[in-house]
Parts: C-alpha cells; sequence; structure tokens
C-alpha cells in the first residue's frame, strides 16, 4: 500500500518516567474510510510479547484509547499492573494501548480526523493487532466515545467497557464546559492548541496532586513542535458542541447504541472534573443501567494520574468478566430483598392508616406559635404527604430522580421525605454536620434532578452550583427566590398537587434514600437503602424495643428523627439543632417528653452527656416528665458506663440501652446498662455492645500478623478481627463506589454458622475489629485503620485506652502508633482532668501512672487540651489525625494542638 506523506511514527525516548521500553511498538494498519489505500504508523504500547514470553495465553485484549491531549503513556500503570496480576497466576489480560494517529508517536498525516474517522481507525488497528478473542475496551475524555464507537459496531466480540471521565452526549441547550469553549474560540483555537503549548500545560495542570516533572516532560514528549501539536487543535475542533457539528451523528449513533450492548460496564470518575461533569456520568448510567460506578472522591480529571484506577479495573475484570471467558450478557450488582421484608408494608404504610386521626402526629419544640410548640396531627400530616407527592410528580418528579433534602428535621421535612418516598423519588439526605465541604461533595456527587431546602441550603445550592430545580420549603418573596433560582415553593408544589392524584408506589426493591455517613473515616459515602431495608429497619426497631401507637419517641439523633410515622407512634424533636448534638439539654428533652407524653428517648452520646451536664436546671416538673420515660437509648459511638448510669439517674424508670449500628444498618446489636455493667466485671478487653438484634448475624475476620482481617470467618469466642454484620436491614450498597461495595464484601459467601438471615451474599465488612464472647456479645476494640501493627504483631486501641482512663486525673485517652509500619510503637495521648495547659509531653508522674496501668509498652505518654472529634457526633476520636501529631511532636516539631 502506498503512504502518505506525513511525519512517520517514531519509539518514544528512552527513560520516560514509570514507562518500560519494551511495550513500545510501531506496527502498520490499513487505512479506513478517507485513509483507504494507504498504511498508517502507529505506536501503541502492548504487552502481548512479555506474556507470549512467560509462556501465558491471555483470556482476551484490552484496547485502550487516550484522550486529548495525552496519548498510551496514560496507561502505563494498567500495563505494568496486568503483568504483575498474571505473573502471580490471575487471568491475564492483554493489553493494548493505543496513541491515535495524530497523537503521541503515532504517524502525523493530512487526513482530516472526525469522530466517525477515528472510530474506524481504531477498528482497523484492532483487526490487524487483535483479530481474534474478546475484547473490552477502556477510554478516557474523547477516547471514551471513540472506544465505545467500536463497542457499539462490535458487539460480538465484545466482553466489557470501561470508561474514565467521559462523555456521549451533552444536552443541546447547555454549553460546553468552560476550559473547551475557551480552547476552541475561533480565532483563538489555534494558537492555545497547536501554536503554544497553553491547552497542554492547562490539561496537565488539573492533575491533584501536582504531577512530578518527570511525567509532566513525558506526557510533552511527543508535542514538542507546532506541527506535531496538530492534532490536539483537530480534537478540540471535532467537539460536537453543537446539533450541527460534523462529528454530532456519529456522537448520536454511539450514544443510542450503548443501551444494546449487552456486557458488563465500568464507570469511573474523578468528580473535580471541570471538563466532564456529574451530568455526563448520570448520563452514561442511564444509558447502561447496568454498569458498574466507581467515584474516587477527590480526583479530577486525569484520574489515571490521581488513584490506583488500574487496581480497580483488574479487580472489575476478575469479577465481572475474566470468568465468563467470552462475551457474555451483562452481571448486574446483587440486590436480593432482604428475608421477610419483601412483603412488608411500606415506610409510609402506618401514617396512611391513621389519616383520619387528630391526635398528634409529629410535635416541633424549635418551632412554636405563641409559646406552644408545632404540633401537627395524623390527618393533616397524611394529607399534606399525598398533596407534595402528587405536586411533585406533576412537575416531573419520577421513580428512580434523586432529591436532595436540606431541610431541618421537623414536621415539613417529615411530610417532604414521605411524600418522595410515595412516589418513587430517591431521597438523598446530608445534614450540616458534614461541614460546607463535605455536604457540598455529598450533593454534588449524587447530582440530584431536584433540590428542597430552606434559604440556607439553597444559598449554597445557588453559590456552589448544585445541580436540581430548587424547591423552597417555605414560600420566600420574589426577589429572594429569583436570587436563589427557585422554581417552586412547598406551598405551590402542594396546591398542585391538591387533587391527590397519586403514581403506582415504587418497588420493595427499589431504591429508596441515600443517606451519607458522618466522614469520620474518610470522605462521606452515600450509603444506599431500598424500600424493603427501610422497611425492614423499621420493623427491628418495633419489634426489638416495643413501639407501638401509644409509645411516642423523642428523638435528638438524626437519622431516627424521621422514623415516627413510619412506626406509627407520635414523634417529638426536642428543641436543638439536630446537626449539633451538644446543643442539647436536659430542660430540651424533658420539656418534649412532657409534650408527647413520649415513653422512649433516642440521643446520640455527645448529646447524652449535655444533658447530663446540664441536669442541674431540671425543675419538678422537667423530673416528673422523665420519670414516664421506660426506654432510653444512645447509639453512634461508644458510651461510657458512667455516662450511662448519670442518664439513667435522669430517667429512672428507664431501662438504659447503647445499640451497636452504623449508616450502613443503623441496629446492628443491643445492650442494656445491666448488660454493660455485668460486662465489666468479665475483665474483657474493648467495649461490649451485646447480642445481634432480630434476624441479624455477626461474624469475626481474624486479623493476622500484619494487622489485615485475612482469616476465614468466625464466631469462635475470643478472636480479634474485622467484624462482619448481615441483617434484614442492612444497606443495598454505596452510592456509587462500586470498590468500595466489593472491598465491603469479600468474602461475604463463606459459610456461616449462624446465619439467620437467608442472604450471605448480603454481609458487611464494618471496619470495626472487634471479637465475641463465650455469650455471643460483640466487644468493639476500634478500626481498622487504627489498629497498631508492632514487631509483636497487631496492638487495638480500646482496651489499652480503658486501661488508661482508669488512671487518677486522666479524663480520656487515645493510642495511636507512630514508626514505620510493621515496626510501630504505641503512643498514649490523653486529656487531663484538669485539662492540661499546653499539649506536650506528659510530666514525669502522670507518664509512670499510666505505662503501669496500660498493658501495652508505650513509647511515650502526650497531653493535649481536648482530643479531636468527628463534626457529626462530636464523640469519635480521631485517632489517625492524633497519630500525625504525636509522630510530629516526637520527631521535634512544635507541639501544637492536633
Amino acid at each position: 500500500m502506498a503512504k502518505s506523506e506525513g511525519a512517520a511514527a517514531t519509539l518514544p525516548p528512552a527513560g520516560l518516567a514509570g514507562l518500560p521500553p519494551e511495550f513500545s511498538r510501531i506496527v502498520a494498519v490499513p487505512g479506513f474510510g478517507g485513509d483507504s489505500g494507504t498504511s498508517r504508523q502507529w505506536h501503541v504500547l502492548d504487552t502481548g510479547d512479555e506474556l507470549r514470553a512467560l509462556g501465558i495465553e491471555p483470556v482476551g485484549t484490552i484496547i485502550a484509547v487516550h484522550g486529548n491531549p495525552t496519548w498510551s503513556y496514560l496507561w502505563r500503570d494498567l500495563l505494568t499492573a496486568s503483568l504483575r496480576e498474571a505473573r502471580a497466576g490471575a487471568p491475564a489480560w492483554r493489553v493494548v494501548a493505543v496513541d491515535q494517529l495524530e497523537m503521541g508517536f503515532s504517524e502525523r498525516t493530512a487526513q482530516l480526523r472526525t469522530l466517525e474517522q477515528r472510530i474506524g481507525d481504531l477498528g482497523a488497528l484492532v483487526r490487524s493487532l487483535a483479530p481474534e478473542g474478546p475484547i473490552v475496551t477502556v477510554g478516557h475524555d474523547w477516547g471514551g466515545p471513540i472506544s465505545l464507537g467500536w463497542a457499539v459496531e462490535n458487539t460480538s466480540r465484545l466482553a466489557g467497557v470501561v470508561a474514565l471521565n467521559t462523555a456521549v452526549h451533552h444536552p443541546a441547550e447547555q454549553q460546553i464546559p468552560f476550559l473547551l469553549r475557551v480552547a476552541g474560540a475561533r480565532g483563538v483555537l489555534g494558537a492555545v492548541t497547536t501554536v503554544s503549548t497553553a491547552f497542554l500545560d492547562v490539561t496537565l495542570s488539573l492533575a491533584d496532586p501536582r504531577l512530578e516533572p518527570a511525567v509532566r516532560d513525558a506526557y510533552r514528549a511527543p508535542y514538542s513542535t507546532t506541527a506535531r501539536r496538530r492534532g490536539i487543535g483537530q480534537f478540540v475542533a471535532d467537539i460536537p458542541a453543537t446539533p450541527a457539528h460534523r462529528s454530532t451523528p456519529a456522537l448520536n449513533r454511539v450514544s443510542s447504541g450503548l443501551g444494546a450492548l449487552g456486557v458488563p460496564a465500568l464507570l469511573l470518575r474523578g468528580p473535580k472534573d471541570p471538563v466532564f461533569g456529574e451530568q455526563h456520568l448520570d448520563d452514561l448510567a442511564k444509558r447502561m443501567p447496568w454498569a458498574d460506578v466507581h467515584r474516587f472522591e477527590g480526583a479530577g480529571h486525569l484520574l489515571a494520574e490521581e488513584r490506583p484506577y488500574a487496581e480497580v479495573i483488574l479487580a472489575w475484570l476478575a469479577d465481572r468478566v475474566a470468568p465468563l471467558g467470552s462475551p457474555a450478557a451483562p452481571v448486574a450488582s446483587p440486590t436480593p430483598d432482604p428475608e421477610n421484608s419483601a412483603d412488608a408494608p411500606p415506610l409510609w404504610d402506618k401514617l396512611f392508616q391513621r389519616r383520619t386521626d387528630d391526635g398528634a402526629a409529629v410535635i416541633d419544640m424549635t418551632t412554636s406559635s405563641e409559646g406552644r410548640p408545632l404540633r401537627v396531627s395524623w390527618r393533616r400530616l397524611a394529607e399534606r404527604v399525598e398533596q407534595i407527592a402528587a405536586g411533585l410528580h406533576r412537575i416531573g418528579v419520577r421513580p428512580g430522580d434523586r432529591v436532595s433534602l436540606l431541610v431541618q428535621p421537623g414536621p415539613t421535612l417529615t411530610a417532604v421525605l414521605y411524600a418522595c418516598l410515595r412516589i418513587g423519588a430517591v431521597v438523598v439526605v446530608a445534614d450540616r454536620g458534614l461541614g460546607i465541604r463535605g455536604l457540598s461533595r455529598a450533593v454534588r456527587g449524587t447530582n440530584p434532578r431536584f433540590v428542597i431546602g430552606e434559604v440556607a441550603g439553597l444559598a449554597a445550592a445557588r453559590t456552589l452550583g448544585w445541580s436540581g430545580t430548587r424547591i423552597s420549603a417555605a414560600r420566600l418573596p420574589s426577589v429572594t427566590a429569583r436570587a436563589l433560582g427557585v422554581a417552586h415553593s412547598l406551598a405551590d408544589i402542594a396546591e398542585i398537587g391538591a387533587t391527590r392524584v397519586l403514581p403506582t408506589p415504587p418497588s420493595p426493591s427499589d431504591d429508596a434514600a441515600v443517606l451519607f455517613t458522618s466522614g469520620s473515616t474518610g470522605p462521606a459515602k452515600g450509603v444506599v437503602y431500598t424500600h424493603a431495608q427501610l422497611s425492614a429497619l423499621r420493623d427491628a426497631l418495633a419489634a426489638h424495643f416495643d413501639v407501638n401507637e401509644d409509645t411516642g419517641l423523642v428523638t435528638g439523633f438524626a437519622p431516627f428523627a424521621l422514623l415516627g410515622p413510619a412506626l406509627g407512634t407520635r414523634s417529638a424533636t426536642p428543641d436543638m439543632d439536630v446537626s449539633a448534638p451538644r446543643t442539647l439539654t436536659a430542660t430540651a428533652v424533658a420539656n418534649a417528653v412532657r409534650e408527647s407524653a413520649a415513653q422512649i428517648v433516642f440521643l446520640s452520646p455527645a448529646a447524652v452527656a449535655n444533658v447530663v451536664a446540664t441536669a442541674h436546671a431540671l425543675g419538678d416538673d422537667e423530673h416528673a416528665a422523665l420519670a414516664g420515660v421506660r426506654t432510653f437509648l444512645s447509639t453512634g459511638a461508644p458510651v461510657g458506663i458512667e455516662l450511662l448510669r448519670a442518664a439513667q439517674r435522669l430517667m429512672p424508670n428507664a431501662v438504659a440501652h447503647t445499640p451497636y449500628g452504623m449508616t450502613e444498618c443503623l441496629l446492628v446489636t443491643d445492650i442494656t446498662l445491666p448488660g454493660v455493667e455485668d460486662a465489666a466485671l468479665s475483665g474483657q478487653h474493648g467495649v461490649c455492645v451485646g447480642a445481634p438484634i432480630g434476624a441479624g448475624s455477626v461474624l469475626i475476620s481474624p486479623l493476622d500478623r500484619d494487622g489485615r482481617a485475612t482469616g476465614e470467618l468466625t464466631t469462635t469466642p475470643g478472636v480479634t478481627g474485622e467484624i462482619v454484620i448481615a441483617a434484614p436491614h442492612l444497606k443495598r450498597g454505596y452510592h456509587r463506589l462500586w470498590f468500595t461495595d466489593r472491598a465491603a464484601a469479600r468474602d461475604a459467601a463463606s459459610a456461616d454458622p449462624v446465619d439467620h438471615v437467608g442472604t450471605t451474599s448480603r454481609r458487611h465488612r464494618t471496619g470495626d475489629v472487634g471479637h465475641l464472647d463465650a455469650a455471643g456479645r460483640l466487644w468493639i476494640e476500634g478500626r481498622m485503620p487504627h489498629v497498631i501493627v508492632t514487631s509483636d504483631g497487631p496492638v487495638t486501641p480500646v482496651g489499652p485506652e480503658q486501661a488508661i482512663e482508669g488512671v487518677s486525673g486522666v479524663a480520656r485517652a487515645a493510642v495511636v502508633g507512630i514508626g514505620p509500619e510493621g515496626l510501630r510503637q504505641c503512643v498514649a495521648v490523653v486529656e487531663t482532668a484538669p485539662g492540661a495547659k499546653r499539649a506536650g509531653l506528659a510530666d514525669a508522674d502522670l507518664t509512670e501512672a499510666i505505662r503501669a496501668a496500660a498493658p501495652i509498652p508505650l513509647a511515650a505518654v502526650l497531653t493535649v487540651r481536648a482530643l479531636p472529634t468527628d463534626v457529626r457526633h462530636n464523640s469519635k476520636i480521631d485517632r489517625t489525625r492524633l497519630s500525625v501529631w504525636a509522630d510530629g511532636v516526637l520527631a521535634g516539631r512544635p507541639p501544637s494542638a492536633p
């Protein structure tokens, strides 16, 4: 074949950071379309020769396609990781990472390369290099539509698709991202993409953390001259920004064909991308609803440089594709219905059963009228729920739409929550305790279609650019509504839905809610619950604590503040900021109990501490009200025995409970104060949190010497390891965190000698570490990240902390590790009573007393004014932060507060 004029393909220069030279090849490929009759030279990175040298037959080929202005260097970690896995005996995939023509070190030609041409180019290369066997495509940026375009046209060979930060559709009414608008502007395009390196430099600057200089140089290596950068400009000019663009028809064919692919799909995203937003990810997920999705919080456009993406892709291949051996139907994440809950009444059932009842359903102590709390009857609440539900459906809220609720707990939030659930919308609940940055990450990460909020929440939505149609909780002045971008108020919605014509209810297996974790162990994660799982939670709570319509509930703990109507009992929110538990006082609890005649009080540990601290303000009437409480619960973090006793003295006729749970499974085990007192006499280390609730089960995955939970699941008493749970009300999964879900569910199918749930595929690794005793009670010893791996093996922190807290003058203690992994040494960090005047080394007497009490060797004892805690519960000690601080202090850095 004749070859047209242009710069020939070349091999990259030796010594590029992280790129083994043996991967590089120049291959001649017959031209396609406008290149018919020619032969084009491509530079590729290919592991095929290495696999052959090892005598390993690959199960298929991964075709990895870069975007603009990168090149195949982008995929170097995927090539090296795949070879490492193959050498270790895993199913081997040949990886071919291409330099698209006009890009990288491939040939420069005179041919104009549109999207359609590039898809054809890729097809020619695949036919030449990998003519047989299953193919998995991987694409980033504009390599996404090109690789997916090949996939749509070659389904007979397709085994899977992977897409990183890309898009196949952009709404015509929306402008393309700012960076691309600037780069593609007339009179600017050539200057920033071809004549200069501006576009290349800006793209490389998007990486966080910053690229090492050698890595930046490697990305620049193929684009050293204006002539070699011409392809960068062509790519930008070929962005189908309008319906009339030459590449729009090709992009439409790609986007419309994704739904028929019929193979496993993986969507990876760095959320800090200024080019491809959450709406682009949403679009891909809707076109391939079976796709697995993983968002790397904090990462951006150059995801492959910022996070261990190769590890995720290879794990996904092992789980989803490699076992198939050939192209097959998609494998979706399992979402089994929990036992006995698939047919349970929906969460709103008891509310609607009482729709003719004029008794109080919700009592809001934070909203008063003439000094009296706001009381909403069952009748009024049911009417309001139906009106809002019908109105939301009328304005376009559909099943599966995510609706972010930025409303303080109370009657309004209750009505909106149940209205959304009734029409199948997925409520997104992330409280202010996450802080503005955490809250923004949570909301943006779910990309809600609608945001319902009070003024503060709506102002944040406007300022921070959150997506979604905005609905105000109250009617706002027109000027304010316009400024906040509000389209409706809830009063408007209720009027629209006055006829109360409701759509078909959602099914039990449909997603119902995304509840965000506290963020105390990393970025807050969205926990997805189905309707069946929420119903199972309601039923577990009702059965275990004997809740009926006459019980009454006062809750200052946000996750349970909305469950009263579901339980069919009146509920009261005390006068407090629910997102700041320490604002709750004893008087506020007593007043809420008196107004609601509640027999159950549910508080977080931080709230309990302040209630006890403010008990001196109680009068005779308040004491009398609290004497009517029969059940007191505190959960969210361990509660000390003395604090429980103090709370019990305020509610002398109540049985004090301290359930153990988490956002992923809000009730796991339970123990009463007498049980805690009995456990304290057993001499075991850790915090006893009792036995499993209802049909739940608890198992332990034992720790190895390196502090990893690698052992087979067991119920053997005294074995320390990661706590693994199962329950009908366990979450469905995390929102768009496939790899996190996978890690939490590893070994879930192991034999369970005491499994009562019947859902062995739905166990959850909690990240907590502990052991079971001979009575089947669970003892918490800390978190997996806080296990200290010493030369003598792993040390869990809670037991030593308890021993240290018995030393006179110590208020609270934390045990953390310093030094290299595997050889870490333990350090005690303590709050003293009275408080230390400054942070630093403890005095000699205190150090000696603490070392004598501790059951482990201590390298040092440090004092602080206050141990740092998480933002939501105000009670979980941030041991990771303390470890970094202690390491710095002992290395000679100034001992400022941690």
